[in-house]
């Protein structure tokens, strides 16, 4: 059973009643097939789980009769079983139907059967105390899970060192939401967030941190639920147990964590009935009076009842940074994204809220569930009718602002100096884009290019010198500014990379691996240089080695450099078995700005990298200690026979480049740059 305080008694008074009113008479969504609810069964057919006797995860399962309800639950664990080992408790409250004979039918579930009924928080301990994974998943009989819904509870501990509890996006069968977490008032009343809102908006589905979350679905360590005490008897047979055991995890220095991406199906009032004033529901007045009373002291320093919610909300953060970039960040398809999820990861971890919008206002589902459960809220059509128009609503509520890319900065530089004059305004130029342009023109002696670059150096610097703080990712491109703007503010923040390690060593390995899409203009140009001159350099000294592309490329590019030689792969997720299995990692830009993501990329897995000058430019890198430089076809093949005769060179460089980016792009390093442009 869990605890539901409705609007009218959470916030009272006429704004409470307004407030209940209007959630209450809210259209109800067009049913939502994608939830897959599975129906109640008139009589039992046979059951399985694929549960373990050595779990990490204990799903326990409190039921008080309600059979069909609890073999609907057990069935959608079943069709989505986690990842990890697991093992499902369920504990027969003495039902008074046949609960305890059906149950004890089904495969897999381990069975406990109280011999007095001790409510539902008499039984959660009963089931926690006969559990025997690290993790407890307190599940309500009346639910269905769908696919992820222990990952993503799991993965927020594995994410946040201080994550005490942790609780599911509940949502309704027909698809509206039904919490996103709670507050909690002064006087103990609470809020469910979200109540009746469409469980599809982005501004309810990042991970944060809440006052409590519900006991329908709530993960906690084993061993910290045991320490609190597990839930507090006082509040048998049930209701408040759940914020209690919430604010025992904030005292003991822990925190409460809402986690979108575990979607659970909650059927409310199925177990309990929706009377507050009979049966379990008159519980809720009685425990919410005794929840008072324990935590007094606590309670003074939440806001008073009838506060408005966005100012609860607002109050619970440190403060927000608004990151404005072209298209929404995809860690599987450039550097450049990983690059801005590393750097908003960073701000996080640092307490601020981060608020992402796309310039393009789209971002695809799963990109959204993605970036929510790291705690990143989208601003994103239809939600959200205009930048313009969020920024005039909330703009004086912002810390800081990154504009990513001169095309974006430009235009919205003096919109958020208008609207937002109190935050700092950082200029993100991701690499000098008229350097890019300016190297373009002269290599393919292109004067309408040249006058374009003309064109975007003017712009990047007068928006350079307009910011507060502007970030380049070279230490070429911030000696360069030093000398052209020495009064503009200018900060190294590189791209940011996770050190792999090597997972194979040289023998076995062969081939040659290019990391890029095929929008980027120099990868472009590298591809055609790689497919038209280099491979056949290459060939006239081994005639079987091969070069992989991995990246998006358009489908008629990708026939005209396959039929050349090249082995097109797209886009890959998971580089890992590619990076131990190359020889090394191919860079022939020869032209371009910034550091290269694909340089780094290959460094931290440990295979070393034969580029050109301008690929490695501003890296810190020297030629034969930690990288090989070429310039032309013949020294690319020439440098790849050195390499792939020689073991101690590749194991050195090899070495050498986990070291490299382990000092030169970490994550601490970026954190310092941020922390002087936000702070």
């Amino acid at each position: 059973m869990t605890r539901r305080v409705r609007a009218s008694i959470a916030l009272r008074g006429w704004k409470g009643t307004i407030g209940r009113i209007s959630q209450d008479l809210a259209r109800r969504p067009d049913v939502d097939d994608s939830l897959s609810l599975l129906p109640l069964e008139a009589a039992f057919t046979s059951l399985s789980l694929p549960t373990s006797a050595t779990p990490r995860v204990s799903v326990v399962i409190p039921v008080h009769g309600k059979i069909e309800y609890t073999l609907a639950c057990l069935r959608s664990i079943a069709n989505f079983p986690p990842s990890d080992p697991f093992e499902v408790v369920v504990v027969d409250d003495a039902s008074p139907d046949n609960t305890a004979s059906v149950l004890a039918e089904v495969s897999g579930v381990r069975l406990l059967c109280n011999e007095r009924n001790l409510g539902f928080v008499g039984s959660c301990n009963a089931g926690a105390a006969a559990a025997r994974g690290e993790y407890l998943v307190f599940l309500n009989n009346d639910t269905q899970v769908t696919p992820g819904w222990t990952e993503a509870l799991l993965r927020c501990f594995a994410l946040r060192p201080d994550a005490g509890i942790a609780g599911s996006q509940l949502v309704y069968p027909d698809g509206r939401l039904q919490e996103a977490g709670a507050w909690v008032f002064s006087d103990g009343s609470a809020w469910n967030i979200g109540r009746f809102s469409s469980r599809k908006d982005p501004s309810l589905r990042y991970a944060r941190t809440v006052d409590y979350v519900s006991g329908a679905s709530l993960a906690i360590a084993r061993d910290f639920f045991l320490s609190l005490g597990g839930f507090d008897l006082r509040y048998a047979p049930g209701y408040y147990e759940d914020t209690d055991l919430a604010f025992a995890a904030r005292a003991a220095g822990r925190s409460v964590w809402y986690v979108p991406d575990s979607l659970v199906i909650h059927a409310e009032g199925v177990s309990s009935g929706g009377v507050v004033e009979t049966g379990m529901k008159r519980f809720q007045g009685v425990n919410q009076r005794k929840f008072v009373e324990k935590w007094a002291d606590a309670l003074r320093g939440q806001p008073s009842a009838g506060t408005p919610l966005a100012a609860v909300d607002r109050a619970r953060r440190r403060g927000t940074v608004l990151v404005v970039d072209t298209v929404t960040p995809d860690a599987s398809r450039d550097s450049g994204s990983l690059r801005l999820i590393g750097i908003m990861k960073l701000l996080l971890q640092d307490g601020w809220h981060v608020v992402f919008a796309p310039d393009d206002g789209h971002a695809e589902d799963h990109i959204v569930r993605e970036l929510g459960g790291l705690g990143i809220e989208m601003l994103i059509k239809p939600w959200v009718r205009s930048l313009p128009h969020w920024l005039e609503a909330i703009g004086d509520a912002l810390q800081a602002t990154i504009l990513c890319r001169h095309t974006v900065a430009n235009q919205y530089e003096a919109l958020v100096r208008r609207h937002a004059p109190a935050a700092k305004l950082i200029f993100d130029t991701v690499d000098l884009h008229f350097l890019r342009e300016e190297r373009a023109a002269e290599q393919s002696g292109n004067a309408a290019l040249a006058r374009q670059a003309e064109r975007t150096r003017s712009q990047e610097l007068a928006l350079i010198e307009a910011a507060d703080t502007a970030f380049v990712v070279s230490e070429y491109e911030r000696e360069m500014l030093a000398h052209l703007l020495p009064t503009a503010t200018v900060r190294l923040l590189s791209n940011i990379h996770e050190v792999f390690g090597r997972k194979a060593g040289f023998a076995g390995r062969r081939d040659l691996l290019f990391i890029g899409g095929h929008g980027h203009p120099p990868n472009a140009d590298a591809m055609h240089w790689m497919a038209a001159q280099i491979l056949p350099a290459l060939r006239q000294h081994d005639p079987n080695v091969r070069i992989f592309v991995a990246g998006d490329v358009p489908e008629g590019e990708r026939r005209i450099l396959e039929a050349a030689g090249l082995d097109m792969l797209g886009r890959v997720a998971d580089l890992a078995p590619l990076m131990n299995s190359v020889l090394a990692s191919i860079a022939p830009l020869r032209f371009g700005a910034g550091v290269k993501g694909k340089v780094n990329m290959a460094m931290s897995h440990g295979v070393p990298v034969i580029g050109t000058p301008i690929a490695v430019e501003g890296m810190r890198l020297t030629d034969g200690i930690d990288v090989l430089i070429a310039e032309t076809p013949d020294d690319f093949a020439a440098v790849y026979a050195r390499l792939a005769a020689n073991a101690a060179l590749w194991t050195e460089l090899s070495d050498r480049s986990l070291l490299h980016v382990a000092k030169h792009f970490s994550a601490d390093a970026a954190l310092h740059s941020l922390r002087l442009a936000v702070s």
